[in-house]
């Protein structure tokens, strides 16, 4: 028998009333059926029957695969270390603290570059005609780190960026306040605005962070919708 810890984020974590799991599995068994036992055991996660990412010890798996004893499991509903890091690798970050953009423009300046493009993320007062009060973030860090990192990479592969560094938050997020921030710096404007969309554009798409919008009357977690009634929460 393997012993695993599965942890749960976001809507699952929810639904399912916790955040972590310790069971023990035959040998074999792959991450397919764990979740299908879990989808038994705690029938509200039924309404993410589609969509789950699998990750084991902070690495996405495909479903097929069969973790070990002591392994972690981690669960992932849909998002809206280990590399060796080249020297257009900023500093990546994950934290409860106030973003500056500023110091981070600053961060990727350099004497060749011709060019600092940043992109800030801030919470909007409103959305889908509701009265936003306010933001919270919820991350699987290691692995929210490691796929920083990762788009960092990429983004330094695909055009000739001389520095990029990227900034995320978690908790509570006010209205008016930075919840993201990223800051490229190339020789030339066309491939830092390029860098800096893709890697915004690919953090929302894959990594493990997670936004729960606060609005008057209720709550939501934002690119986690399903069907599901739960998935509506209101006071």
């Amino acid at each position: 028998m393997n012993r695993i810890t599965i942890k749960l984020f976001a809507t699952l974590r929810e639904r399912a009333g916790v955040a972590a799991i310790e069971r023990e599995y035959p040998s074999g068994t792959s991450l397919s059926e764990i979740w299908g036992r879990l989808l038994a055991e705690y029938p509200g996660l039924g309404g993410h029957r589609d969509g789950i990412a699998y990750a084991v010890n902070h690495e996405y798996v495909t479903a097929d695969y069969c973790p070990r004893d002591h392994d972690e499991v981690a669960f992932i509903p849909p998002v809206s270390g280990g590399l060796d890091d080249p020297p257009w690798i900023g500093s990546i970050a994950i934290g409860r603290e106030a973003i500056d953009p500023v110091a981070l423009e600053r961060e990727v300046a350099d004497p060749s570059a011709g060019a600092i493009v940043s992109f800030a993320g801030t919470t909007r007062a409103t959305n889908s005609g509701r009265r936003v009060t306010r933001l919270e973030y919820e991350a699987y860090e290691p692995m929210a780190l490691l796929e920083m990192r990762k788009l960092a990479h990429e983004a330094g592969r695909r055009w000739p960026i001389i520095r990029i560094a990227i900034r995320h938050r978690v908790g509570v997020v006010a209205i008016g306040e930075i919840s993201v921030a990223i800051a490229v710096a190339a020789a030339h404007r066309g491939e830092a605005f390029e860098a800096c969309r893709f890697a915004i554009d690919r953090l929302k798409e894959i990594v493990p962070i997670w936004k729960k919008e606060h609005f008057e009357g209720g709550e939501v977690w934002i690119g986690c919708q399903t069907s599901h009634p739960p998935e509506l929460h209101r006071h």
